[in-house]
């Protein structure tokens, strides 16, 4: 069985690298460019790994985690914030599994991804 990976990222050319990067680590992936889309699809899906934006369009990445973390259905997910605030990132450190920082690379993400797949 494929593990499933959400990325919820409005960033065009940085969602395209972050689903190659965890096509790559051997996740099947759906993209999510809009907060509001993402709030209602997280309703239906229980990814292994989500990897979210601070800054999106209509819902903040902030709110996601937080409705995430209070979701029972997604306790076992891994959230990898993916963030160039580093401000945000480090308000949200305590509930996100891991903050990257961006720039991030295909290969940083691939690999850490890869590690989660296997520390199930």
């Amino acid at each position: 069985m494929t593990d499933f990976a959400l990325i919820i990222e409005d960033d065009e050319d940085l969602s395209e690298i972050f689903g190659q990067a965890l096509a790559a680590a051997n996740f099947s992936i759906e993209v999510i460019r809009d907060g509001a889309i993402a709030q209602q699809r997280l309703k239906e899906v229980e990814p292994t790994v989500i990897v979210l934006d601070m800054h999106l369009p209509h819902v903040s990445g902030d709110i996601l985690l937080k409705q995430i973390r209070e979701d029972k259905r997604l306790d076992k997910t891994n959230v990898v914030v993916a963030t160039a605030d580093a401000q945000m990132g480090e308000a949200v450190r305590d509930i996100a599994d891991f903050v990257l920082i961006k720039p991030i690379t295909f290969t940083q993400l691939r690999d850490l991804t890869s590690r989660l797949r296997q520390s199930k």
